[in-house]
């Protein structure tokens, strides 16, 4: 977050303030390495920042634009009564005879479309094809791809410029790397703050409220960077934490571990008894599967499926997925957002008997954190509040990036030295830190760093260009003598 240009304060500020007895203690010592990380990942992680930032608030704004721009899909004049969810997902097919139907959303309240969800040549694999049906006419509305959660075009390609700028996989470390380095750089910009707040005995306003007399230029720009980022601290590292969750490399170890733990989200069993479903008789094969969907046999039809459910309890959002080979309907309830309603059974196509049923209630706690964690992270959490909040904090970030370049800009490199991106703290800082700290942090950033690659990695790479530039600047200062 800031690109603060963090040199040794002139002799007789206030910015000098430490005393000896500080400066003999662990803090002290580890403050000029804190500020030398904090000003490097400012200065080279900034940019992914900055735009997973404008990214992220474009998304966040992205749920009511939604719902403005295809309302003609989303919404019908209320009817009188609905007609059968069977003819519904009839009038979809016919719609779109090529498509393989894979789930219905049935229409959850007054004047909402019901959505049938299926599989085209023409789209693209995980983003299936949304065919929007009048639940009270069966007359279809419109069609548009979407993702699996429900997210529209609009949405969509803004979670993908978020993910991964629409560059595929290559595109997704930028997003890994900056989720890796945000609460790094949030957690040291606080402790920094803490820090010279405490020394100044500015108190707890001093914190939070932004300096407004006898401030100007860069100490003004600092004060708003930090106690802006005081109250942005929690929200930016939550955001780190749940954006690593479904990363590349860091979240393949956050679920490795969440399995050991015995969190991993349970799935209900829809998988048919053998000869299940296989029956025959004259109503074979008059279910609702169609061209592409594998269903042989009996099926009780997607109305008497979902009477099923809603007679064991699930109910308000829903999606039916449709029977395939050797496995049932499945039911299950869509709303996240909070108090969430998250409960799914499978049902026996060849009688419409429950055969399973999972309880929300029932996820292991840590299972139940990780959904509540992503659903804040993507908007669906808190629903409107949840959104505002996650544009609140993209803003926040967004300032805060700015104000640390003005702070470089401020303290800006001379003429001799256009190439340089100002003095950071001079090296050999970690020589001054005690053995007994400084060993357990060694230990700590090996084991961080082997957790979230990506931000070991980046940090070897630091140290290592750190490191010659310091070969470099030694042997020019030999050359000069």
């Amino acid at each position: 977050m800031a690109i603060d240009d963090p040199v040794q304060p002139a002799q007789g500020t206030d910015a000098d303030a430490p005393a000896a007895a500080e400066r003999r203690s662990t803090w002290g010592a580890l403050r000029p390495l804190v500020l030398r990380i904090h000003f490097y990942a400012g200065v080279l992680i900034a940019p992914l920042l900055l735009i997973a930032a404008v990214s992220g608030l474009l998304y966040s704004l992205s749920f009511q634009a939604e719902k403005f721009i295809y309302s003609h899909e989303l919404e019908v004049p209320v009817g009188d009564r609905s007609v059968p969810l069977g003819e519904q997902l009839a009038a979809a097919r016919e719609a779109h005879p090529e498509g393989t139907v894979t789930a219905v959303w049935p229409s959850a309240q007054d004047g909402a479309t019901t959505r049938v969800l299926m599989t085209t040549p023409e789209v693209e694999e995980g983003k299936p094809l949304a065919v929007f049906v009048n639940p009270y006419t069966a007359e279809v509305r419109g069609e548009l791809t979407s993702l699996s959660g429900g997210a529209l075009p609009l949405r969509t390609w803004l979670d993908e410029l978020h993910r991964d700028l629409h560059l595929g996989d290559l595109g997704r470390y930028y997003s890994e790397l900056a989720a890796s380095w945000l609460w790094v750089v949030a957690l040291g910009g606080v402790a920094l703050w803490v820090g010279r707040r405490r020394s100044q005995r500015g108190g707890v306003r001093g914190l939070l409220v932004p300096s407004r007399r006898g401030t100007a230029g860069r100490r003004r720009t600092m004060s708003w960077h930090g106690t802006i980022g005081m109250w942005a601290v929690l929200g930016l590292v939550l955001l780190s934490a749940t954006g690593l969750t479904w990363s590349r490399y860091a979240g393949e170890n956050i679920g490795a571990v969440q399995d050991q733990l015995g969190g991993a989200t349970p799935v209900v069993s829809a998988a048919l008894s053998e000869g299940a479903g296989d029956g025959g008789g004259e109503h074979a094969g008059h279910g609702d599967a169609g061209p592409g969907e594998a269903m042989t046999g009996m099926d009780v039809g997607i109305d008497k499926a979902l009477a099923s459910a809603r007679a064991a309890g699930i109910g308000g959002e829903l999606s039916v997925i449709l029977p395939a080979d050797g496995s049932g309907y499945v039911v299950k309830e869509t709303d996240k957002q909070f108090p969430v309603h998250l409960d799914s059974v499978a049902v026996d196509p060849a009688d419409g008997k429950v055969m399973d049923e999972l309880r929300f209630a029932d996820y292991p706690l840590l299972a139940k954190l990780t959904r509540f964690g992503i659903d804040a992270h993507t908007g669906l959490f808190l629903g409107l509040a949840n959104q505002l909040a996650l544009a609140a904090l993209a803003f926040a970030l967004i300032m805060l990036i700015v104000w640390g370049y003005r702070m470089w800009w401020l303290r800006r490199p001379t003429k001799e030295r256009r190439l340089s991106v100002g003095r950071p703290m001079p090296r050999g800082a970690w020589r001054k830190v005690p053995v007994t700290a400084l060993l357990p942090l060694a230990a700590v950033t090996a084991l961080v760093g082997w957790f979230v690659p990506l931000l070991g990695i980046s940090l070897l790479v630091f140290l290592v260009v750190d490191a010659v530039l310091g070969m470099v600047t030694r042997a020019r200062t030999r050359t000069t003598a």
